[in-house]
């Protein structure tokens, strides 16, 4: 193994890889409590210094391409908890505690936020995929 690749993957360096992705990393956010999956989102340096220094979470929208804080407009924030780094060091990790509500910006058959935005299950018997809705 090269000392580069060792030196990432088992060194206790930082040594985050926001170049390969033209500046971001994949954030995987998971419920602190249940580890249930909230969402997947990027971040890019701005958003993981914001979310370090206010312990909430903040990501970078790729759609709008500016600093996204959740929450900011539905008032579903998060609170980080944790934030871990995987072995390669090109994704994150963010373990938070919801506030209010659910982090979906969809809304289930009750007109709430959707606690997670997977809550559809594709059906692997059925080789039409067809979906299976999680909250009906």
């Amino acid at each position: 193994m090269n000392t580069h690749v060792n030196t990432l993957e088992e060194g206790a360096e930082i040594n985050l890889q926001f170049e390969k992705r033209g500046g971001i990393l994949p954030v995987v956010v998971q419920e602190y409590s249940t580890g249930t999956v909230l969402m997947i989102a990027y971040a890019n340096r701005e958003a993981l210094a914001f979310s370090l220094k206010n312990k909430e979470a903040a990501f970078w929208s790729t759609s709008r391409n500016e600093l996204w804080i959740k929450g900011m407009t539905s008032g579903n924030r998060m609170n980080l908890e944790e934030i871990l780094v995987d072995c390669d060091q090109d994704a994150l990790l963010y373990k938070v505690t919801l506030t209010a509500g659910g982090v979906c910006h969809t809304k289930g058959a009750d007109d709430t936020y959707r606690k997670s935005c997977f809550y559809r299950r594709l059906n692997m018997n059925n080789p039409h995929l067809d979906f299976i809705n999680e909250d009906e």
